[in-house]
């Protein structure tokens, strides 16, 4: 409800035309008796005029003392003994309350019609304004231009310099518009960190001492920015409310088109994934071929002079380097096709501890280290690409050689877990370990945990993704973690042991 808000003026005003009204009334209420007229006339005159005062004054109580004002003049000069309060006749007790009460009943109906019709012609106007906004704000291309839409916006309704300053989300002033000891003190300090959050833009402007209103513009997840008006304009209800209005609808805006933006980022960069997939699945499919033909040749030399001639262990140093890059390339390839989903499952029920014993007996042959394989008594079968799979361990091994002295052990263990749902695969050293700052990161392309460190030995950063990836296609988990009995490493993955299948579909 609009508040009244009268002045002296106002009730001035207001004054006047009520005894403007009643001395009208009485005027003519004097010319119907010199003509001889019914007094009924002269009543219906009096409530003509109350209802006239209550048209022009605002408010429910001028109406209510013009009615009761009106009864006492009538009885001043039109009952007997005229200009005297007295009355000779008690029936006139009954035309007296009949009277106070239509005119009381007529004020009131005719001030509820009035303030019906000042607060349709509101609703009317805020309606307008929020429409007229909000085409404005769809037609907006960036996020300056909807605070300045929403700026002027307020600016025209409220006849001032209204500015939103924007934020960047942490309670920072973005406008450089404005020199910045202008804008100093304007976000509150409520917004900070996580208090930003929790102000409800229901509120009411605050004053601070800048000379500012403060309105916040937020939306359920972030803070826009705030729309500062001058301290000196003075506003209603209605404004309020409707520059709440048009806040909010700012707010739905900005977060709208920073959906857009990010929805046109991730096609970006979906897009350049997808080249760079291309690209080295490109190069990947050309490298393969000429290096599966240099590790062949490599390795007949090494064959040729006896070992104790130079050329035998340059030989062997060509085949070990050449098996490097070939297995960077195959693990670059099965990546792209992974993350493109090219490349199918061709899933079986094998026994894991076969597929375990393949890896073992790849890496020991490659590396000579002898590697430790527990299994339980059980056979465990999983539905798995067994060649895939192999390709875990042997990353996962190869790891391990790579961070193990010569003299520490490196096992492997399968078994079931509890709820016999799952095989579960450990394979754990006896090397440095993982710094607590890489854990978090270790599965991620391209990330070496091991490259601050000058011992480290070289890596792509591209083996345990693959790992990742086979193992969540495969419908498994895989983690790592440090040694909780002494210094080392275990990676620790899972497979479903029953293959889930859809149900049909008739």
């Amino acid at each position: 409800m609009k508040k009244t808000g009268l002045n002296g003026g106002d009730i001035f005003r207001s004054v006047l035309v009520l005894m403007l009204f009643l001395s009208a009334a009485t005027g003519v209420g004097l010319v119907f008796r010199s003509i001889g007229f019914n007094v009924v006339n002269v009543v219906i005159v009096y409530i003509l005029s109350v209802l006239l005062t209550a048209r022009f004054t605002r408010g429910y109580a001028y109406g209510i003392v013009a009615s009761l004002a009106a009864t006492v003049t009538f009885n001043f000069f039109f009952t007997e003994p005229h200009y005297s309060l007295s009355v000779n006749d008690p029936s006139n007790f009954i035309t007296f309350a009949v009277m106070t009460v239509t005119a009381v009943i007529t004020s009131a109906l005719t001030s509820k019609v009035k303030q019906s019709a000042s607060m349709a012609q509101e609703k009317e106007a805020e309606t307008i304004a929020l429409f007229r906004l909000t085409n404005r704000l769809t037609d907006a291309g960036s996020l300056e231009d909807i605070a300045d839409i929403a700026s002027n916006a307020v600016s025209e309704l409220l006849g001032c310099n209204a500015r939103l300053l924007r934020s960047d989300g942490n309670g920072k002033q973005q406008d450089s518009s404005l020199p910045q000891n202008d804008v100093r003190g304007l976000l509150p300090p409520e917004t900070d960190g996580e208090k930003k959050k929790s102000r409800s833009l229901k509120q009411s402007p605050r004053e601070p001492a800048d000379g500012c209103h403060e309105m916040p513009v937020r939306s359920r997840d972030a803070l826009h920015g705030v729309l500062c008006i001058p301290k000196n304009v003075r506003m209603n209800d209605s404004q309020t409310r409707l520059i709440h209005s048009m806040m909010e609808s700012t707010a739905m805006a900005m977060d709208r088109l920073r959906s857009v933006q990010d929805r046109i980022k991730a096609t970006e960069a979906a897009t350049q994934e997808r080249y760079r997939g291309n690209l080295l699945r490109a190069i990947s499919h050309d490298l393969r071929t000429p290096l599966a033909s240099i590790m062949g040749m490599a390795e007949m030399l090494a064959n040729m002079p006896p070992e104790d001639d130079p050329r035998h262990s340059l030989a062997e140093d060509i085949y070990k380097e050449t098996n490097w890059l070939h297995s960077l390339v195959q693990n670059i390839l099965n990546l792209t096709r992974l993350r493109d989903g090219a490349m199918n499952l061709s899933r079986q029920m094998v026994p894991v501890e076969e597929v375990v014993g393949g890896a073992v007996n790849h890496v020991g042959r490659l590396t000579g280290r002898e590697i430790i394989v527990e299994a339980p008594d059980e056979v465990l079968f999983a539905p798995m690409d067994a060649g895939l799979i192999e390709q875990v361990l042997v990353n996962l091994l190869d790891n391990a050689v790579k961070h193990t002295p010569p003299w520490e052990e490196i096992r492997i263990s399968v078994r079931r877990d509890d709820e016999k749902r799952f095989a579960r695969i450990l394979v754990s050293d006896r090397g440095s370990g993982i710094l607590t700052e890489d854990l978090p990161n270790i599965f991620q392309m391209f990330y070496t945990a091991s490259a601050r460190r000058s011992d480290a030995s070289r890596g792509m950063g591209l083996g345990l993704t693959i790992c990742a990836a086979i193992v969540e296609a495969h419908g498994g988990t895989i983690q790592a973690r440090n040694r909780a009995d002494g210094h080392g490493a275990e990676f620790e993955f899972t497979l479903p042991l029953e293959e889930k299948h859809e149900p049909e579909t008739k």
